[in-house]
Order: structure tokens, then C-alpha cells, then sequence
């Protein structure tokens, strides 16, 4: 496919070396930089707060000054309390102080309705009952209504304006095409999608006239609506007026990652269960279209985005019936997103976003592009990430906002300073997987003046968004009015991660300063807070657990651990199961990666969890990219020594060219993890960490059949 200039013909659908190809299955019947130094997250000064308690109690705290990283007393009695001493906990000041606001507010109801009764006038009863709320604890609350009131109302704000967008979106029978059209009738002429690549740019007529010959295609091909059709195509124009385009006619396009081969591939394909497939020439309604998690940890999972009306959407997924049939609501899940985007960081018409990221993931298709579809906002695309070329391109085309995902800022703070860093126009960096360790550098360097982390998955009902710029957190949410958007942290066995209970059946809610799993109540009526699934019913069901707010509701499991402090602020701690036990203690693969990076320079670095035969727990072991084969494991050991406590340092290494990562830039570690610490499983570089000799001793077979014979002391 190709696109004209603005001033040239409108684009059309076409075929060629460069261009996109229309395959359809036969018939029935007939026969694809140096290291930066030790971390210093723990300087002198900086305090922590150290939990202790029964499981599945909240304990005491006391504070403590952070000394070493990862450095605490066995903490395996309490459910993730192994988290709560984490330097990043740590880092951030997180407390749990006990405020007693029951207690406070009843004491002083009683002093009131007292002193009233003993004929005291209302102002002095008000004014006694007052200092009795504020000397029983209340002046606690009272410092968090001060300190958190403008961010808190600021959400609201936001929370409503989305709500109230999408309520007259559904009351009028929107869908994503129809309020594209309006943009278009708007704006025609306006610049939609410019290929930073090509050069290549398009006006919102020609991005319009391109979905429309999508449409009128695929309707002349005989597709009905709720027949679905893959696209296996690399970011670009076209990507975006293809998927439109099937939209329009109401088919679903399944978008499907441009790196997947063979069984991966396949699997997407069958799951989807896709009629035609349309793909590149470099390779190739209810639901919008299905996009796939990033599979970091298995295949990946087809995720529902809904845009279409109630009546169709329930004839089209039969096992939404078990939800709400009646509950889908136009383009909920797509509008969500890409509004809490836009008003969460006051986004505007004027802005030009620079989106690099994959489109078949959510934040490059609907928070990036979503920008253009629903806003009319200029967006600028490049179908890979290049991080010599990012701050360029941001000047070329006057970018204002630019979006981050995994470990890209990680990538672009490796790149040697250019002029272009102190040219370019850009107020917000908005994204998610920004390391707390190098967000304020990020910050400094490139003087980008607003992050905009967040949290959130295609599929989730508990998104949050950090809207003031708060150092490391990826959101909030109230303690004024916690019940306004029901989202909620809650204790589980950190062995297993099962939720942990109370005495009425209810999951336990996390004090702040304590981590815990994040949970989003279910209301399918709620275009904010339903939950559209997965493809596979099992996957879906999975993510769905009763009884959590109250008995008998329902709730969507992140599958991720976060911690909140006093003020609500919410930081990422680690993906369940991405956490081991060593020696008795547990060991954050997030956190020990964050070190080793910081140490190598921002190198790539998987860090996870390997069984040794006889041995309980498993043995850390880290993955590091070292492409030129320079990087010396004892030299770099002296500096672990300093900031990783004994059970947090990796026993084995391995040196490999690079480090696998998903389209959306995260750390594949399941192949890692299957070969192990085996020299006959790969020709890369392993090394032992031999503790008796207090160096890293290169891993041969006669080492490894030493380790698990026993013979070699762990």
C-alpha cells in the first residue's frame, strides 16, 4: 500500500514490493556505556519504614535508615512484607502510620452531643469537638486532605469528563468510525498520521478515504459483520486505515505482533479465528479489534476491545452472557483509554505526539493513535523505535508529547548527547515502565518538564495515572474518597499468591506502606470499570475472583504487586510470579535487574529464579547483554558486594549477545529460565559464583554436573 503527499491523490489500496497483500484461505474442499557507579537509591539520610507481623495482620513499624539494598530481616511470616523493605519502598518514603479516623470521629461526635447536653453554645461544643478529633489522630486525615485535595480533585475532574463523554457517546449510538467522522467533517485538510520514516503524510480526508476503500472492499468480498481478519503489518498509515477501515464494515481486526513466527504465529492466527489475513510486503461491529498481550510470559492472549453496541456485541460473544449481555458499551474500551490519556495530561488539539511504539499493542494503537481518531490531534509514527533518530524526528516535526513504554528511556539515556536534546519542544513524556532509578535523569537531561507514568493493560478495569508528576509512582488513588473509583491493594500468600481472607470471607485491604495484589471491582453496567475479557474463556475466568469488596461482587486481578503510601500515591513493585525464594528470603528479580542495569551502564539484564537439584529455593541467576564480550563478572561482583545483600547476589551469570524483549520493549525470560544454568543448552558465556573463593568462576559441564551432584557448596 502507498500513500501520496498531503496535496496528492487520495490513497488507495494497492499491491507491490513495498506494499500490503490481501490473503484469503481456499475454499472448503481445496487445498506463517561503561558502568555508572553503585546505585545510590540508599544515601545517607533517606528512611524506610520495616514492617513486621503475623500473616494476614497488619504489624508494627518503626523506622530505620535504608543501609544496603534489599537489606532486611527475614520478613517470610508476613504476606509480601518482604516487598515493604524494598529500596524502592524505601526510596520513596513510604509509611503506614495507624490512623484511627473511626475512633477519632466518634470521640468527637460524643464530645459534641456531651457539651451540647451540659448547655455550652455550638460554637464552643464545635470548636472542643474539634481538638478532640484532631488530638485523637484526626489531624493525620486532616494533613492528607491538605496535601493531596488539588490532585485528588483534579482526578475527579477527570474521571468525570471521561464518564460524562462516554455516557453521551452511548446515549447517541457512537462508535469509533462514527466519531472519527466527525473529526474529519471538522478538520479535512488538518494533518492525521505523518510516517516518520517516509515522510509520508496524511491529511484526515485521505486517512478517511482510505478506510472507506477498506470498507467498501471487504463488503464486496462478501465479510459480514463479526468476521474477523488478522493484520500482520509493521507501523505505518496504512496499519491505522486498515483496522478503521474493517471497523467500518464491522469486521474485527486482529492485530498481530510483527515478531512472531511460526508456533507463536500460528497460535495467534487459530485463536482469533481469522477468515483472511492482510500483510506486508516487508513480511504482511462489536469488538474494535483483539490485541495480544505481550506475551512475557507464555503465548500470548488475546484481549477484547469493544466499540460496538449492546445487541450485537452479545449476539457476537456468546460467553459475555455470563457478565452482563446487556452492559457493552460503545466504544468503551478504546475511548476509555485513549480519554483518560488525553485529560489525565491535558492534552490538546495543538499537540503533536510521537508515537514509536508497536500499534499492535494498546499504548501505540490507542493512547498514541487514539489521540488522532478521537481528538484530531496531529500524530507522528515510526514502525520501529530508534533511539539515534527519537529527539531528531521530535524536532523535524515539532513534537510536544512523546510516548515511553518498558525500557526505552533506558535506551535513550544511553545515546551519546546530541544537539537535538536541547531543541526539541516537548512538554510530556507519557508511558509506563519508567525505572524510578533513572526518572529524574531522564527528567534533568532531556528537559522533558511533565512524566506521565501509568499503569494498566489492555484489558484491566483499575488504570491509574500519576497527574502530578509524583517521582516514581505510576498513580494514585484518593484516600479522601477511595470508594469513588473502587480500586484496591490486598493481601496475599507471598508462597503462592493466593488471596489472603478474613473471618467474613472478604479479601484483606493493604494498610499503606504494605504491598499487595491490585484488584478492580467489576461492574459491567460501567463503561469504566467493566471487564470485555479475553478470546479463551479460561484466560478470562481467571482473571475474575468473587467476594472481594463485599460478598458476592466480582473483581479483576492485575496479576501485579504495588504499594501505596499515606497519600495515596501507588508504586510498582513487581508482576506476580517474578519474585523467588533464596536462603530463606525473597528475592525481587524487578529490583535486582534495576541494580545490575545501573552498575553496567544501562545494559540489558533479565534477572530470574533456577532450580538446583537438592537444593530448596531457587538460585538467582542473571542474563546480561554484553555484545563486544567485555564485561568482567569479578570486577562488576566487587561492586555487587556494596549494594545487593548476600541472598540477592545472582549465583550464576550468562553473557549473551543480547537480551530478548517483547514488541513493547519487556524482558522475555521464559527460555532463560527453561535452559537454566546448563552449558549444553546454550553456547553462551555462564559463570558460578564460587562464595568460598569469593569470585565468579567460569561454568563448564565438569563444573555443572559438580553443582548438581552436590560436590560444589552453595
Amino acid at each position: 500500500m502507498a500513500a501520496e503527499g498531503r496535496g496528492g491523490a487520495r490513497p488507495a489500496l494497492s499491491s507491490g514490493a513495498t506494499g500490503s497483500c490481501l490473503w484469503l484461505p481456499p475454499k472448503e474442499g481445496e487445498e506463517r556505556s561503561a558502568k555508572q557507579g553503585a546505585f545510590q537509591a540508599q544515601q545517607a539520610g533517606r528512611r524506610g519504614w520495616e514492617a513486621r507481623g503475623r500473616r494476614g495482620q497488619p504489624g508494627t513499624q518503626r523506622p530505620r535508615v535504608a543501609t544496603a539494598w534489599l537489606s532486611r530481616r527475614s520478613l517470610s511470616p508476613r504476606p509480601l512484607a518482604h516487598l515493604a523493605s524494598s529500596p524502592r519502598v524505601q526510596a520513596q518514603g513510604l509509611r503506614a502510620p495507624r490512623m484511627r479516623l473511626p475512633v477519632a470521629g466518634s470521640a468527637s461526635v460524643a464530645s459534641l452531643a456531651l457539651l451540647w447536653l451540659l448547655g455550652l453554645r455550638w460554637t464552643w461544643s464545635a470548636a472542643a469537638a474539634f481538638g478532640v478529633y484532631v488530638g485523637s489522630g484526626g489531624w493525620r486525615f486532616l494533613r492528607i486532605v491538605c496535601l493531596t485535595a488539588k490532585r485528588d480533585l483534579f482526578g475527579l475532574s477527570v474521571l468525570i469528563r471521561v464518564r460524562l463523554e462516554l455516557r453521551w457517546h452511548r446515549r447517541s449510538g457512537h462508535t469509533i468510525p462514527s466519531i472519527f467522522q466527525e473529526v474529519v467533517r471538522r478538520q479535512p485538510e488538518r494533518l492525521a498520521l505523518v510516517d516518520a520514516g517516509s515522510g509520508a503524510s496524511w491529511t484526515f480526508a485521505q486517512l478517511d478515504a482510505y478506510s472507506n476503500a477498506v470498507a467498501q472492499l471487504f463488503l464486496r468480498l462478501g465479510f459480514a459483520p463479526g468476521d474477523v481478519v488478522a493484520v500482520f503489518l509493521e507501523g505505518r498509515p496504512e496499519f491505522v486505515g486498515l483496522w478503521l477501515g474493517l471497523a467500518k464494515a464491522g469486521v474485527v481486526a486482529s492485530l498481530l505482533n510483527v515478531n512472531l513466527r511460526r508456533e507463536p504465529l500460528a497460535f495467534c492466527l487459530s485463536t482469533s479465528g481469522a477468515k483472511a489475513l492482510i500483510y506486508g510486503g516487508e513480511m504482511a461491529a462489536d469488538r474494535l479489534f483483539y490485541i495480544y498481550t505481550s506475551g512475557t510470559t507464555g503465548l500470548p492472549k488475546a484481549a477484547i476491545v469493544v466499540h460496538s453496541s449492546p445487541r450485537t456485541f452479545a449476539c457476537a460473544v456468546p460467553w459475555v452472557g455470563r457478565l452482563d449481555r446487556q452492559a457493552a458499551a460503545p466504544c468503551s474500551r478504546y475511548y476509555r483509554i485513549a480519554a483518560f490519556g488525553h485529560h489525565s495530561y491535558s492534552m490538546c488539539q495543538a499537540d503533536v505526539l510521537y508515537d514509536s511504539l508497536p500499534l499492535y499493542h494498546s499504548a501505540g494503537n490507542i493512547l498514541g493513535v487514539g489521540q488522532c481518531v478521537i481528538y484530531g490531534l496531529t500524530v507522528v509514527l515510526r514502525k520501529k523505535f530508534s533511539a539515534s533518530c527519537f529527539w531528531d524526528d521530535c524536532v523535524k516535526y515539532n513534537c510536544t508529547v512523546v510516548q515511553y513504554i518498558g525500557e526505552i528511556c533506558r535506551y535513550l539515556l544511553r545515546q551519546p548527547v546530541r544537539e537535538a536534546e536541547a531543541r526539541h519542544q516537548v512538554r510530556l513524556a507519557v508511558g509506563n515502565g519508567l525505572r524510578p532509578a533513572i526518572w529524574e535523569e531522564f527528567a534533568r537531561r532531556f528537559g522533558v518538564r511533565q512524566i506521565g507514568e501509568f499503569y494498566g493493560a489492555t484489558e484491566c478495569n483499575c488504570s491509574i495515572a500519576n497527574m502530578d508528576g509524583k517521582v516514581g509512582s505510576c498513580g494514585f488513588n484518593s484516600r479522601i474518597l477511595p470508594h469513588v473509583y473502587p480500586i484496591r491493594l490486598v493481601k496475599v500468600n507471598e508462597d503462592t499468591m493466593e488471596l489472603l481472607r478474613d473471618a467474613r470471607g472478604l479479601c484483606i485491604p493493604c494498610e499503606p506502606g504494605e504491598p499487595g495484589l491490585l484488584v478492580g471491582q467489576i461492574n459491567q453496567q460501567d463503561p469504566l470499570r467493566r471487564f470485555d475479557g479475553y478470546v479463551s474463556e479460561s484466560a478470562t475466568s481467571k482473571k475474575i475472583v468473587h467476594s472481594v469488596f463485599h460478598k458476592g461482587d466480582s473483581a479483576y486481578l492485575s496479576g501485579d504487586v504495588l504499594v501505596m503510601d499515606e497519600l495515596g500515591y501507588m508504586y510498582f513493585l513487581d508482576r506476580s510470579g517474578d519474585t523467588f525464594r533464596w536462603r530463606g528470603e525473597n528475592v525481587s528479580t524487578t529490583e535486582v535487574e534495576g541494580v545490575l542495569s545501573r552498575l553496567l551502564g544501562q545494559a540489558d539484564v533479565a534477572v530470574y529464579g533456577v532450580a538446583v537439584p537438592g537444593v530448596e529455593g531457587r538460585a538467582g541467576m542473571a542474563a546480561i547483554a554484553d555484545p563486544r564480550g567485555q564485561l568482567d563478572p569479578n570486577s562488576m561482583y566487587q561492586e555487587l558486594q556494596k549494594v545487593l545483600a548476600p541472598y540477592a547476589r545472582p549465583l550464576f551469570l550468562r553473557l549473551l549477545p543480547q537480551v530478548d524483549t517483547t514488541g513493547t520493549f519487556k524482558i522475555q525470560k521464559t527460555r532463560l529460565q527453561h535452559e537454566g544454568f546448563d552449558p549444553r543448552q546454550t553456547s553462551d558465556r555462564l559463570f558460578f559464583l564460587d562464595l568460598k573463593q569469593g569470585h565468579y568462576l567460569p561454568l563448564d559441564e565438569a563444573l555443572y554436573m559438580q553443582i548438581c551432584s552436590g560436590a560444589s557448596a552453595l
